[in-house]
């Protein structure tokens, strides 16, 4: 049997040995040396099953109270150890912050140039005061066609150019909606002029070739107020024409035209000159002063209030910036695609920084 001297005298060595560890290395062998799987108080332990029933009882309590004595030892000079090793990390590390970001897998990621044309979209209206409006993709027929003033036998109502759902019993249809005007709609009725807003969302049509997809982008304007007229109405679409193709100036012609929903109406064209392209035109929107029945179907006074709108494919005004030939591969999910004609995650739209990155 171990006398108690010898177990003082192990206990002595052993908290010495900790004492004395410089490092976490020189810790960590002296914890195994002592407490680990062949270790001098595990062999300790194992002698218990040779001694005689009544010393049992008396060695283990002695050894496991040297065990603990040492535990306690070794954790405390980790903790001192640890807090040593800390310090001089911070001492000799340094982190400069004025070098780049490294980017990781960030690097491969990218931004849709839909989303990016978006943000741009969004951060050149918000600068003219514009907020953001948003509502649902699936629209009653009412909404998106009676209280816009489009009469029943419009082509655009028929089942080749909408997504229409099964009736519901009491009659009402349902469609995916095929532009983003019944959030017009919805923000006028539930809020007082003056109303200055944008509308981007989804939209769905039964169309599929080069240059349209069932599902696509749109983006649409709304400005209500008592005293808005067509010179407020040209001076926004200029300004954000220059904004967005980042020119000095830009070439802009007014047709004539008809929508339900605008009197008068008219289709915008661009002076291609803002892509590159001098003399040729770009059609880019439709637009007019919103019709007095459409005032009415919201609850709004014709006589007191009036406004304008406009309208834009999201898709389209990617297309036309940045080269894209082709409408299809924006739903394609080609990886291949996205990284050519993808953005950076740090590409952020500002009009101080620059809109296009």
């Amino acid at each position: 049997m171990t006398s108690s001297n010898d177990l003082s005298k192990l206990e002595a060595d052993l908290l010495s040995e900790i004492a004395g560890a410089a490092d976490l290395s020189a810790i960590e062998a002296v914890r195994v040396s002592a407490l680990g799987k062949k270790g001098r108080v595990s062999e300790l332990m194992s002698r218990l099953g040779s001694l005689p029933p009544e010393e049992r009882k008396g060695f283990g309590q002695t050894v496991n109270t040297l065990k603990s004595k040492v535990a306690d030892a070794l954790d405390a000079r980790k903790a001192v150890l640890e807090d040593a090793a800390l310090d001089a990390r911070l001492k000799t590390e340094r982190a400069d912050v004025t070098l780049p970001v490294r980017l990781g897998a960030e690097l491969e990621g990218r931004i849709h140039p839909v989303s990016q044309v978006l943000d741009e979209v969004i951060e050149i209206f918000a600068d003219m005061g514009f907020a953001v409006a948003e509502g649902p993709d699936i629209e009653t027929d009412a909404m998106n066609f009676d209280k816009l003033n489009i009469p029943a036998e419009h082509p655009a109502r028929q089942d080749h150019d909408t997504f229409y759902f099964s009736p519901k019993p009491d009659g009402t249809r349902l469609l995916l909606r095929t532009h983003t005007s019944p959030v017009q709609i919805r923000t006028m009725s539930n809020q007082k002029p003056p109303i200055r807003i944008i509308a981007p969302g989804r939209v769905y049509r039964c169309d599929s070739d080069q240059t349209h997809t069932p599902m696509f982008h749109q983006i649409e304007g709304l400005v209500i107020d008592e005293s808005t007229h067509m010179g407020h109405l040209k001076w926004v679409l200029q300004e954000f024409c220059k904004a967005f193709f980042e020119v000095d100036e830009v070439k802009m012609r007014f047709r004539a035209s008809h929508f339900p929903f605008t009197e008068p109406s008219m289709e915008v064209d661009v002076g291609a000159e803002a892509i590159g392209k001098p003399g040729k035109w770009l059609e880019i929107l439709g637009c007019g002063m919103v019709h007095p029945n459409v005032l009415r179907n919201c609850g709004l006074d014709p006589e007191k209030y009036q406004g304008f709108a406009f309208g834009v494919g999201l898709d389209r005004l990617a297309m036309l910036k940045y080269g894209i030939p082709d409408l299809r591969p924006f739903f394609g999910g080609d990886l291949r695609w996205l990284r050519h004609y993808g953005f950076g995650v740090l590409d952020v739209p500002t009009l101080g920084g620059g809109i296009s990155g």
